[in-house]
């Protein structure tokens, strides 16, 4: 229907409104995609482990070099066989340590050590999951511990043969990055710490 020119006034008036009540809104905030700090990740590939102050080899990821540890709280080591798989390209370390068992009271002990190093994550930590380890073939036996929070070691584990040796690996980044944006670089070092566990074997 046509608008005669007495409504024309009206119409333009009205147009007005409309327009000034659009532009007095709010702008309503969306939230941005949560995003992720650029990584370059090296390619996965794995050597083996075989450095002679150690009873024990794996696989170690090809990307990673060995320190060795001959320090302890400004004191030498307790073990020849500890040191730190360093991935520099990553801010990460995975620090082990070792010890001989000489009776079932030691083994005890480096049992009860290694869960209460774990159990000091507890304040923050949202929940610790234990994954059981048991390879009877190569006689390795022990536990994973995934501990979900803003915690300082995220990923840590324990392996023994229960009668003469016990091994102990740390996850660390040296960084303060917030969890959720180490997310996917700790999934990309727990892929290496699981192929080290899986193939530990001690040696004869």
């Amino acid at each position: 229907m046509l608008l005669s020119k007495k409504n024309t006034p009206y119409v333009s008036v009205l147009s007005i409104l409309v327009l000034l009540t659009a532009a007095c809104q709010e702008d309503v905030a969306v939230p941005k995609p949560r995003a992720y700090p650029r990584v370059d990740y090296p390619a996965k590939a794995y050597k083996p482990f075989d450095a002679g102050y150690c009873n024990f080899t794996f696989e170690q990821p090809v990307y990673a070099t060995i320190e060795h540890d001959t320090t302890f709280f400004h004191g030498a080591a307790p073990n020849a066989c500890w040191f730190n798989l360093d991935v520099a390209a990553l801010n990460a370390k995975v620090y082990f340590t070792y010890n001989k068992i000489g009776n079932r009271k030691d083994f005890d002990k480096y049992v009860q050590d290694a869960y209460e190093m774990t159990n000091e994550h507890n304040v923050k930590a949202s929940y610790i999951a234990e994954l059981p380890i048991e390879r009877p073939a190569d006689h390795v036996y022990g536990v994973v511990f995934n501990v979900d929070g803003p915690v300082a070691s995220a990923y840590q584990f324990f392996l023994s043969d229960s009668t003469h040796n016990f091994v102990r690996g740390a996850l660390y980044f040296n960084t303060k990055a917030r969890p959720d944006s180490l997310a996917p670089v700790l999934d990309f070092m727990k892929k290496d710490i699981n192929r080290i566990v899986q193939t530990l074997k001690w040696r004869s």
